[in-house]
């Protein structure tokens, strides 16, 4: 299974049912980010910026797609590949005040990041406190 099949569709537990995955959307363009500001108004933005090529990254990922617990309407999801599209992962950083680090997690709320953090301290956020 290549990484987006796995992050973007469904998988096998390990009694070979379907589970549903985060319903991630993919972030390539820097004019998306423009639309995630906006949409912000109306319910929570995630942003997960990962590097495809790493270890931890990706360890991290894992941990955070197996905390995920929420319905579908309540947080829209993008998945942002840091190698793939680098000038959107610096615009996300000059848009939205931060520094870039990888792999990292924003939520915004009414066009402002209201919690970010990076590596293992991506699990301790509680995404359902910012529903």
């Amino acid at each position: 299974m290549g990484i987006f099949s796995g992050i973007f569709g469904e998988s096998k537990d390990g009694d070979g049912k379907y589970v549903s995955e985060i319903p991630w959307k993919p972030l390539i363009t820097i004019a998306q980010l423009e639309e995630i500001k906006k949409q912000s108004n109306a319910r929570p933005q995630v942003i997960f910026k990962h590097s495809t090529s790493c270890g931890i990254s990706r360890m991290v990922l894992n941990m955070f797609k197996s905390s995920y617990g929420l319905e579908e309407s309540q947080m829209d999801f993008y998945f942002l590949d840091l190698l793939a599209n680098r000038n959107v992962s610096h615009e996300v950083a000059s848009l939205f005040g931060v520094v870039h680090q990888s792999p990292q997690l924003l939520i915004i709320k009414n066009g402002v990041v209201v919690v970010h953090d990076s590596h293992g301290s991506i699990s301790d956020i509680k995404l359902e406190q910012y529903v």
